[in-house]
């Protein structure tokens, strides 16, 4: 990820909407140039129609707790690429909890966009005096995501029997390294 950097923007329910009726609208709302693709792995239209809800009803204390877009600025100057999503499943629970999921478009996919998001993502998640945990989950067949959360100090804790899912957590911030996430537009 020399070439440039990556920007995450917390979406809004605007945001959200303009997804749902096409690429072109959310590139517009981004600035951003959209790949055909769009979206990636399991970021679909039932997940956005949650996420939406969730923004709706927690207002501005449910902002920057659920979806960030991951832009990649390379240092052509040319408008920024709509890498992946990635975020919460919602604000701390009351022991302390997050859980985090990121998904990468194919072209982007080894190049350390993943392991970036979820880097900012999981120091965001611990500059929130609540926090005592982050969560998350992988399929045993995806070792990308597995190796992502390896790198980041995630270890394996169970696999769900139900849903066949490992689940991985870490328990303390991460060293220094790539800045925040941004906080949301207004």
């Amino acid at each position: 990820m020399s070439a440039g950097s990556l920007e995450m923007i917390a979406a809004t329910p605007e945001h959200l909407s303009a997804e749902d009726e096409s690429p072109e609208c959310l590139a517009s709302l981004l600035s951003a140039r959209v790949e055909p693709g769009w979206p990636p792995g399991e970021y679909d239209r039932n997940a956005r129609a949650y996420f939406r809800e969730r923004l709706e009803e927690g207002g501005a204390d449910a902002a920057g707790w659920y979806v960030w877009y991951a832009l990649w600025r390379g240092k052509s100057g040319g408008p920024p690429v709509l890498a992946g999503a990635g975020g919460y499943f919602g604000p701390p629970d009351d022991d302390g909890t997050v859980e985090i999921g990121f998904s990468v478009m194919p072209g982007w996919r080894g190049l350390g966009c993943a392991t970036a998001m979820a880097g900012m993502l999981v120091r965001r998640a611990f500059a929130d005096k609540r926090v005592q945990k982050v969560v998350a989950h992988a399929a045993p067949a995806n070792p990308m995501s597995r190796r992502v959360l390896e790198k980041y100090g995630f270890i394996f804790v169970s696999r769900d029997e139900t849903s066949g899912y490992d689940r991985f957590e870490v328990l303390t911030p991460p060293g220094s390294g790539q800045g925040f996430p941004r906080s949301p537009r207004r």
